[in-house]
């Protein structure tokens, strides 16, 4: 894991339908952005999905894109999740190579950041751990001197604090 440029995280209200996040993705990869993360899933109406994409970059990128995904059929909404008003969060599963003297102290690692032992087996410790970037990145760091054997990450998923939801946020033509 590297240290990144500015992050933004989008969250994109599209219809459920066929297609559809591949025409998203399509966009990012013909105008030669990446992806940092990606996660997509229903929303509490099965009519719609929600897609949560991570890109680094300089805020005109940012703009740009906002209005590039606004255009595509099946978007609702495209809205800018900024950290003072979203919570976001990412699932990491971590595979940690142990012995019996270093098992304890890996399984106290994960105690202290609420991690969930989830397999253990006499070479490794599985834990999954829910977070921000920045406590999964500490978590990693921390465990990384015992030998990280496999690790998968969901990619950040974000909802808006308050009780307003994604569906009912207007703005105008000028905010895509």
């Amino acid at each position: 894991m590297k240290n990144r440029e500015k992050r933004y995280t989008l969250a994109i209200l599209v219809n459920n339908q066929p297609g559809v996040l591949m025409r998203v993705v399509s966009l990012f990869s013909r105008r030669g952005y990446n992806i940092d993360s990606l996660s997509v899933g229903e929303t509490e109406n099965v009519a719609y999905s929600r897609i949560t994409i991570v890109i680094s970059g300089d805020r005109e990128i940012v703009e740009q894109i906002k209005k590039q995904v606004g255009k595509l059929i099946d978007v609702r909404r495209v809205y800018e999740m900024t950290p003072t008003r979203s919570i976001l969060r990412e699932l990491v599963m971590v595979k940690v190579s142990t012995t019996a003297a270093s098992r304890t102290e890996v399984v106290e690692l994960g105690q202290i950041f609420k991690a969930k032992i989830i397999d253990v087996t006499s070479s490794t410790v599985t834990l999954e751990m829910t977070g921000d970037l920045d406590k999964i990145q500490s978590f990693y760091d921390l465990l990384s001197p015992y030998g990280i054997v496999e690790m998968s990450r969901t990619g950040i998923t974000a909802l808006e604090r308050g009780s307003r939801p994604l569906s009912s946020i207007s703005y105008s033509e000028d905010d895509l």
